[in-house]
């Protein structure tokens, strides 16, 4: 097969030849035209995703479902419905802290790429070319996937961006492709989501053995673009992102960071009010004590990332001192898990209800012809609806969201962790106040480490002692495919370069022995909001813990205070200095024991000097001498 689009791209010889021997060769020079290859050759209301498997026979992978909002897809087995932490591993020799093929497999990865390709050649295939990245500061790049997968090409579009076939210049060479074998995954992989990074100077390749789309499509272009940004010099930030706007005009960016169930999507959401229209601040875990806000007109929220921000290099400016970010995505992998009936989310409702375009569900319960309803999940096998029901959102449909046209300036850097409830009966590591304001230095050994805590939606609640796990590195550590300490020095330089954005920890579920949920989070992003991002220095005082920095004395909104307990939990009668202590030292000897991987010859020695000071016991006074802080 050769015509004129693949005249176009400018690719290995191996993988040319490959090509050429296709059954055919489809491209998309419409987005409607990609929507319809979904539904199959016949344009049904159903359609099965099969393969032929030796030994298998026909293996049914997917059901491809028309409804009249949009493309319903819904996997066979509960396993392939959301991503497989263990599924990546590393087919080139490049430097690497992450599993390689050969010494997972036995056995070299250029045989298996080779034999792939022989595979596609049988293949009826979609050639669909993409950008990685921002809009405008993308990195060109191509998935080529089975036909009958093109589901599959449709999500990465959405999430993306579409490009037409007639709009790919001449001599396309990509940056990065995307590979997909759907059949390899029962032939050579027992089963078992599998996805090779296989990575040169020039090109990097996924090659993805699975129809999932979380860890190709999805996370998969995150390592591309982590992989890219190390050979420049720039990081692709696990974030979202805000503009929040204050009664009286004022806008502040803030990026809010975390492990995953560290309140990224949350930074999103305007507070969750009571019925009465009070804010809920916290109960207490003991005596069941609520304490109630009244908060009349809030921040208005405009969106500007939901999981991935680049920061590359060509947006900063130096004389700012900020730092500089632009949403990596052109569409949202949105999870709706918390949506369980009519009115959980009127936003999100309205807009998958009657979207201006179609959209691509997946584990919901989608009937031909009928509207998918994002609170209908599909059931699994132990009679239970699935945890990860997605919608892949187009960010032109979110309200009020920032356009992604201009990178913008951060002046809040939160970070998020999930915290447990703490006591002086029963102590644990949840003694964070809700807004607590670090220097530079202990602003980057939290994303070192990245705990993901308590209850954490995305791992079992089963890890030994504390139920702290680290995520690692920027929290991105599970999708970059290079080396720890690289992607260490590059997170120091970045938040080195940026001295005039705020870095604050901001903790969620609980604070002592309250159970707050995300309130501190939308209380402490609406303080900031409204002080312009920043905390006086007369209302700073050192917290007991020096990984916290700086607690606040006083937290005024509407001229209504915060108690001091959910400020300063020490000062809480049921948690006292000797329960916040106790629970300090559980968090401080977690950080001790993750911080240790990091120490190389190759480290940043402001890093060094940092870590050292962690591991000694340092002072807030220390980590200042080593990163000052300008306080107003």
């Amino acid at each position: 097969m050769f015509d004129q689009y693949f005249e176009k791209f400018d690719l290995a010889p191996e993988v040319t030849a490959a090509l050429k021997k296709c059954k055919c060769i489809a491209y998309a020079e419409t987005k409607a035209e990609l929507e319809e290859m979904a539904y199959g050759p016949t344009h049904t209301s159903r359609y099965d995703v099969v393969y032929p498997i030796e030994g298998k026979g026909t293996v049914k992978e997917a059901e491809v479902v028309r409804c009249k909002n949009g493309c319903v897809v819904n996997f066979m087995e509960d396993y392939m419905r959301r991503r497989d932490p263990n599924s990546m591993a590393i087919g080139d020799d490049l430097p690497s802290d992450k599993p390689r093929f050969k010494d997972r497999f036995g056995y070299e990865f250029s045989s298996l790429r080779q034999e792939t390709l022989d595979w596609l050649s049988t293949q009826q295939v979609i050639m669909l070319p993409f950008s990685a990245g921002p809009r405008g500061h993308g990195y060109p790049s191509l998935m080529i996937c089975p036909l009958n997968a093109a589901f599959f090409a449709l999500s990465l579009a959405n999430m993306q961006g579409f490009t037409s076939i007639v709009d790919v210049p001449e001599h396309y060479k990509p940056r990065a492709i995307i590979f997909v074998a759907p059949p390899f995954r029962h032939t050579h992989f027992d089963g078992k989501q599998v996805v090779v990074h296989n990575r040169s100077k020039e090109m990097h390749e996924v090659w993805a053995y699975n129809l999932y789309p979380g860890p190709s499509a999805k996370k998969g272009v995150f390592s591309l673009l982590l992989d890219i940004g190390e050979q420049e010099g720039w990081v692709c930030c696990h974030t979202s992102a805000a503009m929040v706007e204050t009664p009286y005009e004022c806008e502040v960016v803030f990026m809010h960071e975390g492990a995953s169930g560290g309140g990224k999507s949350e930074m999103l959401e305007d507070f969750h009010r009571e019925e009465d229209d009070r804010l809920l601040i916290g109960t207490h875990t003991v005596t069941g004590e609520k304490y109630y806000m009244t908060l009349g007109e809030s921040c208005k929220i405009h969106p500007i990332a939901d999981d991935m921000a680049c920061a590359l290099k060509s947006f900063q400016d130096p004389e700012s001192g900020k730092l500089r970010i632009l949403d990596a995505e052109d569409g949202w992998f949105l999870r709706m898990d918390g949506m369980n009936a009519y009115g959980n989310s009127p936003l999100y409702e309205r807009i998958c209800i009657h979207p201006s375009e179609p959209l691509v569900f997946f584990n919901m319960d989608g009937t031909p012809g009928a509207t998918c309803l994002i609170w209908e999940h599909v059931i699994e096998s132990n009679g239970k609806p699935c945890s990860n029901p997605r919608v892949i959102l187009p960010r032109k449909m979110v309200d009020n969201i920032v356009p992604d046209t201009e990178p913008v300036e951060v002046d809040v850097r939160s970070f998020g962790v999930r915290m447990p409830p703490s006591t002086a009966k029963d102590p644990n590591y949840g003694v964070m106040g809700m807004l607590q304001v670090v220097p530079q230095s202990i602003a980057w050994l939290w994303r070192l480490v990245s705990p993901r805590g308590f209850k954490n939606p995305s791992i079992a609640d089963t890890n030994a002692g504390s139920g702290l796990k680290a995520e690692g590195v920027g929290s991105y550590w599970p999708f970059a495919t290079g080396l720890k300490v690289t992607q260490a020095n590059l997170l120091l330089e970045q938040i080195m370069s940026a001295p005039k954005t705020t870095n604050v920890l901001i903790p969620n579920q609980h604070i002592g022995a309250y159970h707050v949920g995300f309130m501190g989070e939308w209380l402490s992003r609406e303080y900031l909001a409204r002080h312009n991002g920043f905390v006086r220095e007369k209302h700073l005082v050192p917290a007991r813990c020096s990984l916290f920095g700086y607690a606040l004395d006083e937290m005024k909104l509407d001229g209504q205070f915060i108690r001091q307990t959910f400020l300063r939990p020490e000062t809480q009668s049921k948690l006292g200095n000797a329960g916040y202590d106790a629970g300090a030292k559980i968090l401080t000897d977690f950080f001790k024991e993750q911080l240790q991987q990091f120490i190389s010859d190759d480290l940043d020695p402001l890093g060094r000097e940092i870590i050292d000071c962690c591991l000694h016991d340092g002072t807030l006074d220390d980590y200042l001498q080593l990163t000052p802080m300008k306080l107003k």
